[in-house]
């Protein structure tokens, strides 16, 4: 055989290049042909679900959680108020060459803006008359409020009464036979309960989420009103901005909480803070009695007893001659001519419980008395001298610009001295702390933990506050002048156990202001 010239392959490139390519479209179409047939083959795999007790416990949950929801989700409202306000601002204020050259060097030419913000929040239909329960803080200082219902239906709500101390408010728009959400009592809530969270967060309306009672009496977070009046029930049901005023709802789909605030931190669309696993809501047998006022007269009455107290603590306990677990408030003065002094409470007088309820600190004995209306009569059991006794009390009417305690400051919320609570240091309390006659200065009565002192664990209640940065503090009123002016580092010369010392407080990561 002749081996092939080049000149062959010159003369006949065209006819072997065709000849080649003709047997790749007959391979390929034999290996489409193949596929195809293969293809034909394909089924997608059927089979049965799973079965068993296990399956079907879970599938009676998953009904359960549907009813829930669509008990829950119809009384369930959006909430947008809108709130206008008015600035002082330079008509040129708006040209970056003039700021550039003059900044605010003419403030006699800035004139009133208006510049308007808006909230977005839940609200839960309590009565089919068009009553709904939310928090102040979704309609404090707003000029305008409109409701828009599960069906669409929108309205323009007006407020009934608001309760900056629990942080409620009540609503009523105009309209009838809404769907309503049962409300149940909070005071059978247990740690460990399941329960759902329901609202809008960022605007997501009619959102569901799941989790349980993670602990119940939660106070001192920097969550309170004014007056501290409530113990929070915490919950791992995600609750994230949005839900604010919305339900915390039980197994037996009844309202137990308003969900009212979160821990968190910064995973919320546009930067705001999103859920880490900690939430609060307002316990609803508090929202019942703040409801009925507000409806009744516009305003919440609250029960009082005239006492100034404390949480017991070892070294209150060992003074007291009670064993050192002892729960309950200490009586640190007794107002005279109040509902406590008439009926016979004394100094020192340990409250362990109320109308047979145990009683585990100062907060919960304020919520609870506050939780009731004046002129009725309660039960106080106490120790006196180590032994127990009981005494029936018929409540006063308490003063709506009183603290937490009498005589007691509510805690600066700025500055580096922020989340702590003093008050006077009068000759009962002296007596008892076993001061001399010549230590003056407040009490520290409460430290929040999560405060610039309590992360340094730098104060503890019994504490006496001699003086801030070298000034004397004489009484609560020259601790808030003082405390308003410490940003910074800050010198605090203390008494500890009797003992003189010094404590620099740092302001922390983020100074409050």
């Amino acid at each position: 055989m002749r081996p092939i010239s080049k000149q062959f392959l010159r003369e006949n490139l065209l006819g072997l290049s065709l000849t080649l390519i003709g047997v790749l479209c007959l391979t390929l179409s034999g290996l489409l042909y193949l596929n195809h047939r293969g293809f034909a083959n394909f089924a997608f795999a059927n089979g049965q679900g799973l079965d068993g007790p296990g399956i079907t416990a879970l599938e009676n949950l998953n009904k359960a959680y549907e009813r829930i929801a669509q008990t829950i989700t119809p009384a369930i409202v959006s909430i947008q108020s809108t709130q206008e306000l008015r600035v002082n601002q330079s008509p040129f204020s708006g040209d970056p060459l003039f700021r550039q050259f003059f900044g605010n060097m003419f403030p006699q030419f800035q004139v009133p803006q208006r510049e308007v913000e808006h909230a977005l929040g839940s609200g839960v239909v309590v009565s089919s008359q068009g009553y709904i329960l939310t928090n102040n803080h979704v309609v404090q200082n707003a000029t305008s409020i409109e409701v828009e219902l599960h069906d669409k239906r929108k309205f323009r709500a007006k407020i009934i009464g608001r309760d900056p101390d629990t942080d409620l408010a009540l609503l009523k728009i105009s309209a009838t036979d809404l769907p309503t959400a049962p409300l149940g009592n909070s005071s059978e809530l247990h740690v460990g309960d399941m329960v759902m969270a329901f609202g809008n967060p960022f605007g997501l309306d009619y959102t569901m989420t799941s989790g349980i009672v993670s602990a119940l009496g939660r106070s001192g977070y920097a969550i309170e009103g004014p007056q501290n009046l409530v113990n929070f029930i915490q919950t791992d049901a995600p609750i994230n901005p949005g839900n604010s005023g919305g339900a915390l709802v039980n197994v037996q789909g009844q309202v137990v909480g308003i969900n009212t605030a979160i821990v968190s931190g910064n995973a919320g669309p546009g930067g705001q803070g999103g859920f880490i696993g900690i939430g609060f809501a307002i316990p609803i047998n508090v929202a019942k009695h703040v409801m009925a006022d507000l409806i009744k007269t516009g305003k919440v009455e609250r029960g009082y007893l005239g006492v100034t107290i404390g949480d017991m603590t070892p070294a209150y306990a060992k003074a007291f001659g009670v064993p050192s677990g002892t729960k309950g408030a200490l009586v640190q003065n007794v107002e005279p001519d109040g509902p406590a002094a008439k009926a016979g409470v004394k100094n020192g007088d340990i409250i362990h419980s109320l109308n047979g309820k145990p009683i585990q600190g100062a907060g919960g004995l304020t919520q609870a008395i506050t939780s009731l209306n004046p002129g009725q009569a309660v039960t106080l059991g106490i120790l006196r001298d180590g032994k127990p006794m009981n005494i029936q009390v018929t409540l006063g009417e308490r003063p709506s610009n009183l603290g937490v305690l009498a005589h007691v400051s509510k805690p600066p919320s700025k500055g580096t001295l922020r989340g702590i609570t003093v008050q006077n240091l009068t000759p009962d309390i002296r007596q008892q702390l076993g001061l001399s006659d010549n230590v003056t200065g407040v009490v520290v009565t409460n430290v929040d933990p999560n405060s610039p002192a309590g992360m340094m664990g730098a104060l503890s209640p019994g504490d006496v506050i001699v003086s801030i940065n070298r000034q004397p503090v004489h009484n609560v009123q020259d601790f808030n002048r003082l405390a308003a002016q410490a940003t910074g580092e800050t010198l605090l010369r203390l008494t500890h156990e009797g003992e003189g010392m010094y404590v620099v407080i740092q302001p922390g990561s983020d100074s409050g202001q």
